[in-house]
Order: structure tokens, then C-alpha cells, then sequence
């Protein structure tokens, strides 16, 4: 299987800052990155992040814009 092939599944994972991308599901997802459940093609697994992921900034800078 190959991340370019149009079959291929991908979760969409997040990391502790809060950033977002797709991993293919035949490979493990990478230390500091959890899966959220959504779970598909490349397209409906990027649509989701598009809907989610508003806003772009690392959880470490929304908060020091906080302070």
C-alpha cells in the first residue's frame, strides 16, 4: 500500500499543540500524535480537519495571547 494510492485509508490525528494531519491506517500512528476516530479517504479525512481545525495556531501561542 502507498499513501499515494487512491485506496488507502488514513486517520486523521492530532498532537498535544493541537495540530492536525492524516496518517495512513497500515502504519502506526507516530509517538505525540492520537487518532480522534475519524477514519477514511484522503478527502474526507482532510474536509473534517478543515472543519475542526480553525484555528491554525499552536495551543502554546493561543494561550501566551491569552496572557
Amino acid at each position: 500500500m502507498s499513501i499515494d494510492n487512491t485506496d488507502t485509508a488514513f486517520d486523521v490525528v492530532v498532537n498535544d499543540q493541537g495540530q492536525y494531519s492524516i496518517w495512513p491506517t497500515y502504519r502506526a500512528v507516530p509517538a505525540g500524535w492520537e487518532a480522534v476516530g475519524v477514519q477514511g479517504e484522503r478527502q474526507v479525512c482532510l474536509d473534517h480537519i478543515a472543519k475542526v481545525w480553525t484555528d491554525l495556531r499552536t495551543k502554546r501561542l493561543r494561550e501566551a495571547m491569552r496572557d
